[in-house]
């Protein structure tokens, strides 16, 4: 039997439907694929979940006493003071994680199948940070339980602690995009681990995490002062009603609630938009 093909016929890729609703339906296939991943190798949660337990315990137990907090060195004040630095840390450290998967799939060739899909283009990220950003409350939920269990306590009421949950998690969604870009730029998933820890540590230690920036050098206090990551600790102290509230002049401290979503919107906005556009030309 002999085919007709006729010569004016053109294979076509497929194309994605246009509209937010069919770039959020791809997002969330692709969080969902993520998701399943994550269940299914349960060490990585595991594993996610020691580090900053491990964290809290040393802390606690090392530093309390030995650490002046609000004119006094109780144990359980730096306890207190401690818990809204962990918590940023723990969410912002998920970075990392985050920017070795991209560069996995990436390396694996992952991304190149979903290119042959009629899906948005900025889907794939999306998909990656928002399952990323479900580990992290997961994270989140057990270092509360611990906390509570070392004798960490919040005095201004549950409303005011799930604004600060929802702010810590902003932050750790905004960080994730940061992971994102640097795993689309680095060639392999352990080059994307440490280029996404080497900024974390100047970041999170050069702020009011763990010791109060009063303490530091004029320059250094500045910096710690309009640090994105201050601002939320500077938040999640106010709202659980927890001692270390720094008192200064810089804006982010003195509303550290607004300039908590402000920062973290804002590093959304630019490094989405850099990532997406990084993730287009490297697939192009």
């Amino acid at each position: 039997m002999t085919v007709v093909t006729d010569p004016n016929t053109r294979t076509l890729a497929p194309t994605a439907a246009g509209g937010v609703l069919q770039s959020m339906h791809d997002s969330l296939v692709i969080a969902r694929r993520n998701l399943l991943r994550m269940m299914r190798i349960p060490e990585v949660v595991i594993f996610g979940l020691v580090q900053p337990i491990m964290f809290v315990v040393l802390f606690s137990y090392v530093f309390g006493g030995s650490v002046n907090v609000g004119g006094t060195f109780s144990a359980t004040a730096y306890r207190e003071f401690l818990m809204a630095g962990i918590f940023a840390q723990t969410v912002t450290f998920a970075t990392a994680g985050a920017g070795a998967g991209i560069a996995d799939d990436m390396h694996k060739g992952l991304v190149d199948r979903f290119r042959s899909l009629p899906m948005s283009r900025g889907a794939v990220l999306t998909g990656r940070t928002l399952a990323d950003l479900v580990q992290t409350a997961l994270t989140v939920v057990v270092l509360a339980i611990v906390g509570v269990l070392v004798g960490w306590r919040i005095h201004h009421g549950v409303p005011k602690m799930f604004a600060a949950f929802a702010l810590l998690l902003l932050l750790g969604y905004a960080f994730s995009w940061i992971g994102a870009l640097i795993g689309l730029t680095v060639r392999t998933p352990e080059a994307a681990t440490s280029g996404g820890l080497i900024w974390l540590f100047p970041v999170t230690f050069v702020s009011n995490a763990f010791v109060s920036p009063d303490k530091m050098t004029p320059w250094l206090r500045h910096v710690a002062e309009w640090n994105p990551f201050s601002a939320t600790v500077q938040a999640c102290r106010t709202l659980f009603g927890n001692p270390g509230v720094v008192h200064s002049n810089a804006w982010p401290m003195e509303h550290p609630v607004w300039a908590s979503l402000v920062w973290s919107v804002l590093i959304i906005l630019a490094f989405r938009t850099l990532a997406v556009r990084k993730y287009r030309s490297a697939t192009a």
